[in-house]
């Protein structure tokens, strides 16, 4: 085999900043790799540059010594400064070592801290989940701290080791001959990383009627919902009938995006039926009593360019709009309606909307009225989910809609497709069943599905070993638990994690019932009173000046604004309104002794139920990672124990050193 020259040409790219052979690697001079890196980041401080030139010292030196013991080596590929695809964030090191990826992350430290390995995990994980070349492969995590020597085991999935060992941890994974090495190039192609979008940058997507190239899982498990719905709204296009359809699923799974896909899909344009002024309207409207949603979708959407409000809504100000003596007749032909499940029962409904509509009725009965209205044919989309109802009047669940449809003068017209599931709340009305209308996929955790079972054991008080088994198995899918006493700690562990990832979203959240946060620095600010500023919350990068962005850490949001969105990182406030306490024997109970009262406890059927949901809701935000502040006091040292248990790995200053 003839050797190739060092001098290859350079490969210009939006990926990365150098590649090439081990054997060019150890033939070019530091100099000329840095001044590739510089060229490719240009902005690059004094800093970075001092930990490039040491980190290429470093894997010359190393390769060189791979190389001595075994040639086939100089064919590994190595590519320096790879940056995620749609992403900001950048790998030090690949090397695609054979048919293995391994991936490396330079520290300039004797002893890393949690949030270096768990940034090294991360890229390992998501390269494992959302590149195609890296299915089915071995991909390695590697953190090499370049002021430590020899090799330190394993922590959180990610081998660790000192500036003289990198040569050794290759030559010890060694090559699986049943699997080829993965081409350079089809390795840095853009269109083999196929990551899941968060939902923001879904409804960006969609709005700009691209086809969502981010989509990976999101597209394979969401694909078959959207179709079976799409399939009905066009049946009750052509029968000129009316249908009640259901989509249940996970929290995370992705009912908000069909929801988002439906509302925005061109095909409805053709359906809709002109009115008597020859107008055709916007065919489908997004609705959600979820304000906190609605006014991060709108501000999105309104950053990208849409009005914000064409296809997004208030279920409030719809009721406001249509209800009252002169009942206008909807514009649209589909209306999906966000967390059907959560709809409020008809005292809710007299108590909290102004609609002048004297009658007493659910906000389901309003809106298949509302759907009577429209000339021709209307589908009504309830998006379901499970286990999140949190607010006074939504305790109702599904019954409301299936008595909204027995109760109605048109009953004979209506047609209700649900999911097996929840089949039997409409029993005695027209009914078919559509098994792909389930989502049982969380997505919102990359590859961790065991993330809801995982909580749900937590608020049912089983034993915490028992969960235990499942917090080892969320570590060993890449999701980081993580536990403190000091919210310090807590705060720069996310800031040291993220440092270099500027599109990463994570931020604060406590439970809107506790009593004692503000004591230990967890504040809403000035915003008891005021609406929330949510939409800037989520969306506004930390450099803002204004402080708001999540990423500060600076104020926190409740249950309320959290639900039906997600963070990265969540790092969730833990108050005494809901602390594990012992009882008889050795068993123990959660409490709700320490709550809030509610203005209406008379309403209110199951307290300690909404408690559950809401930390339901507070423990699920996290995409990536979720981290607990426990404050320490003693009447939390029971909780903060059983967390810990149960598999929520406890912080120290180390591990969020900068």
């Amino acid at each position: 085999m003839t050797n190739p020259t060092p001098s290859q040409p350079e490969r210009p790219s939006r990926t990365h900043g150098w590649s090439g052979t081990v054997y060019h690697l150890r033939g070019s001079t530091v100099v000329s790799i840095r001044e590739r890196l510089e060229r490719f980041i240009p902005d690059a401080g004094p800093g970075q540059v001092r930990a490039w030139d040491d980190s290429i010292a470093i894997l010359q030196h190393q390769s060189g010594q791979l190389v001595a013991r075994d040639r086939v080596a100089e064919r590994d590929e190595v590519i320096l400064e790879y940056r995620v695809p749609f992403e900001s964030r950048r790998i030090d090191a690949i090397v695609l070592h054979g048919p293995r990826v391994v991936v490396i992350e330079f520290k300039g430290r004797s002893q890393p801290g949690l949030a270096d390995l768990d940034q090294v995990s991360a890229y390992a994980r998501d390269l494992r989940c959302y590149h195609r070349e890296c299915e089915g492969r071995p991909v390695d995590a590697v953190l090499v701290a370049t002021r430590a020597k020899g090799r330190h085991g394993r922590r959180a999935e990610v081998h660790v080791i000192g500036r003289d060992a990198i040569d050794e941890l290759l030559k010890e994974l060694e090559a699986d001959a049943s699997l080829p090495p993965i081409p350079i190039d089809r390795f840095l192609s853009e269109e083999a990383y196929r990551p899941l979008p968060s939902l923001i940058q879904a409804a960006r997507d969609l709005f700009e009627k691209r086809p969502l190239p981010r989509i990976k899982r999101a597209h394979a498990a969401t694909e078959p919902a959207l179709t079976a719905i799409q399939a009905a709204i066009r049946e009750a296009a052509a029968s000129k009938s009316r249908k009640l359809v259901l989509l249940t699923g996970v929290p995370g799974s992705g009912k908000t995006l069909v929801g988002l896909q439906l509302v925005h899909a061109a095909f409805l344009d053709d359906l809709s039926v002109p009115r008597a002024d020859g107008t055709l309207y916007s065919p489908a409207v997004f609705l959600s009593g979820n304000g906190p949603l609605v006014k991060v979708l709108q501000y999105e959407l309104q950053s990208a360019g849409e009005d914000g409000k064409a296809f997004v809504r208030g279920v409030k100000d719809y009721m406001k709009r249509h209800t009252g003596p002169r009942k206008p007749v909807p514009t649209e032909h589909v209306l999906v309606f966000d967390e059907a499940q959560r709809a409020w029962d008809a005292e809710q409904v007299r108590e909290k909307h102004e609609n002048g509509d004297d009658s007493l009725r659910s906000e389901p009965e309003h809106f298949i009225e509302f759907a009577e209205r429209v000339p021709d044919w209307c589908v009504v989309v309830g998006l379901v989910g499970t286990g999140q109802e949190i607010n006074v009047g939504e305790e109702g669940g599904l019954g409301q809609w299936a008595t909204a449809i027995s109760e109605s003068a048109s009953r004979g017209t209506w047609e209700v497709v649900t999911p097996p599931q929840v089949a039997h709340h409409f029993a005695s009305l027209r009914h078919r069943s559509e098994p792909s209308l389930h989502l049982d996929t969380g997505l919102r955790y990359h590859a961790a599905g065991h993330m809801h079972e995982f909580v749900r054991q937590l608020l049912d008080s089983e034993p915490p070993d028992r969960i235990a088994d499942l917090g080892r198995q969320l570590a060993h899918e890449g999701y980081h638990l993580r536990i403190t006493r000091s919210l310090e700690i807590a705060k720069q562990y996310l800031w040291t994690r993220y440092a270099s990832d500027r599109e990463k979203r994570f931020g604060l959240l406590l439970s809107a019932r506790d009593k004692m946060l503000g004591d230990y620095g967890v504040s809403r600010g000035d915003y008891g009173k005021i609406p929330f500023p949510v939409g800037p919350w989520y969306g506004e990068p930390q450099d803002t000046p204004s402080g708001i962005s999540c990423r500060h850490l600076r104020l926190a949001i409740t249950e309320f604004e959290a639900q039906g969105l997600e963070l990265d990182a969540a790092l969730v406030a833990w108050g005494t309104d809901f602390r594990l306490v012992a009882v008889e024997g050795d068993s123990q109970s959660w409490s709700i002794e320490h709550s809030r009262r509610y203005r209406s406890p008379k309403r209110i059927k199951d307290p300690l139920q909404l408690r559950k949901n809401a930390y339901r809701v507070l423990l699920t935000r996290g995409r990536e990672a979720t981290v607990v502040f426990v404050p320490p006091v003693p009447q939390l040292d029971l909780t903060f124990s059983m967390l810990s248990i149960a598999g929520f790995v406890e912080l120290n200053a180390v591990d969020g050193a900068d």
